[in-house]
């Protein structure tokens, strides 16, 4: 299977929810991205992200419980497939094989 290509927002979305396994959701993503970026990021942008990402196999869905704090509203939990992992890795592989390609350089 061909393994779609991400953009950098994606990846750090993907990456977000691979690390959050079974417990990531909009907010919880948002709050991870914030505090590791160190600046805001829109909440719509993230749901932007993982429903394309979603579109591509590299995330699934599903609802929890609905509970009175919410209002009675569902969180949706997102966890990466295989495919998503696949993508990671060939990002991974990606950057590091560019960043050894950067030679020895003196800037003194």
């Amino acid at each position: 299977m061909n393994v779609p290509s991400i953009g950098e927002f994606e990846e750090l979305v993907l990456l977000t929810v691979a690390a959050q396994h079974d417990e990531a959701y909009g907010v919880s993503i948002k709050s991870a991205l914030e505090e590791h970026l160190d600046k805001k990021v829109n909440v719509s942008a993230i749901h932007v992200a993982l429903k394309r990402m979603k579109d591509k196999g590299l995330v699934e869905s599903r609802f929890g419980g609905i509970t009175n704090d919410r209002g009675g509203r569902r969180k949706k939990f997102y966890v990466i497939t295989m495919l998503g992992k696949k993508a990671l890795d060939r990002q991974f592989e990606l950057r590091t094989s560019l960043y050894q390609a950067i030679p020895k350089i003196n800037f003194g």
